[in-house]
């Protein structure tokens, strides 16, 4: 009786599986792109220029190094708005010698810059904005 009831499970499993069409498409996870919107570089503090997001989603790669004396440095970079000045985003806030990579959102798109405040570090910090999602298929 047990062995008939396994044999209808396999049985109705099987044509479940075959009812399946096999051009089915299998959705993979969508892939962001990015472009660059600056560049920077520098030992010590910095502005940069104004920049206009489309998204409000960024992407920032920073590195230090090069500390002098030891353990006493120190990165921090701020996206503040174009038009007040006020902070939007504390992006990075970092000690010693390192790297990383920080994903970020602003409130909504508008003009940005950054305040690059930079203590005993060379540093070089890349922003990129989210420029989209692509959903792709098998």
């Amino acid at each position: 009786m047990i062995g008939d009831w396994r044999l209808a499970i396999v049985a109705v499993t099987l044509f479940a599986s075959a009812c399946g069409s096999a051009d089915t498409a299998v959705e993979k996870p969508a892939t962001v792109s990015w472009k660059r919107v600056g560049s920077w570089s520098g030992r010590g503090d910095r502005q940069t220029e104004s920049f206009t997001s489309d998204t409000g989603g960024f992407r920032v790669q920073w590195e230090t190094k090069n500390e002098t004396p030891p353990g006493a440095g120190r990165l921090k970079v701020v996206f503040r708005s174009g038009d007040s000045g006020r902070e939007i985003i504390d992006a990075v806030d970092a000690r010693g010698v390192g790297a990383g990579i920080e994903n970020v959102a602003g409130d909504r798109p508008r003009w940005y810059f950054l305040t690059i405040e930079s203590a005993n570090v060379d540093w070089t910090v890349i922003v990129e904005e989210q420029a989209g999602a692509v959903s792709e298929k098998d």
